[in-house]
C-alpha cells in the first residue's frame, strides 16, 4: 500500500517513489515465478489527476522456474512497465460509467494497493512456455535422458509386445553367418 495523501487532490502534483517491497505470494505461473518475499524494485511516479491518482513506472524482479522441455532450473530478471489510474473512492459518476466503476482500481482512504497491478503486469509479461535456451532439445521420450547432455542419444527399434513372442522362434543371426 502506498500513501497518496502527500499529493493532495491537486491535479498536476506528482511524486517520485523508488522503493523495494517483498514479492507477494504466487506471483507468476507454475513453471516460472517470483519467489515469495524476494525483493521487487519499484520505480514509480504518482500523479494527481481529476479522477484520482495515475501511477506509472516499472517493477524489476528476479524470476525462478524450470524449462518446460528439460526441467532444468531457470533464473532470469524481469522488468515490467506499470500504469494504472486509481480513482478516488468518494467521487460519484453518472450511470454511463457504471461498468467503468466495477473495473476501475480505487483508492481506499488515500492508500493505493499495488499488488493487483503488479500481479497482472508480471503474469502477462511471462513467457507461456519458458525455456532454458531457445534451441533446448528437451528430454528423451523413452528414457527421460536430457538430450542437450547427450546429442547422439538413441535407442534400438522398439518391438511391438504383441509380436515379441516370435523373437524366440527366430534363429540366432550370429550362428547363421
Amino acid at each position: 500500500m502506498l500513501d497518496t495523501r502527500e499529493l493532495g487532490r491537486r491535479p498536476g502534483s506528482q511524486r517520485q517513489v523508488v522503493v523495494t517491497v517483498p514479492a507477494p505470494p504466487e506471483l507468476g505461473i507454475e513453471v516460472l515465478r517470483v519467489a515469495e518475499g524476494s525483493p521487487v524494485d519499484l520505480d514509480l511516479r504518482l500523479e494527481a489527476v481529476m479522477e484520482g491518482v495515475l501511477v506509472t513506472g516499472t517493477a524489476q524482479a528476479v524470476l525462478h522456474g524450470e524449462c518446460v522441455r528439460c526441467l532444468e532450473p531457470i533464473e532470469d530478471e524481469l522488468v515490467v512497465d506499470l500504469q494504472e489510474l486509481y480513482v478516488y473512492d468518494d467521487i460519484r459518476h453518472d450511470d454511463s460509467d457504471e461498468e467503468l466503476d466495477d473495473e476501475a482500481s480505487k483508492l481506499e482512504d488515500d492508500l493505493l494497493d499495488l499488488e493487483p497491478l503488479l500481479r497482472d503486469a508480471v503474469v502477462l509479461a511471462l513467457p507461456f512456455q519458458p525455456l532454458c535456451r531457445d534451441d533446448c532439445p528437451g528430454l528423451c521420450v523413452e528414457c527421460g535422458a536430457r538430450l542437450a547432455d547427450d546429442p547422439g542419444h538413441g535407442h534400438d527399434a522398439a518391438i511391438d509386445p504383441r509380436w515379441a513372442g516370435l523373437q524366440a522362434l527366430q534363429p540366432d543371426r550370429d550362428q547363421n553367418q
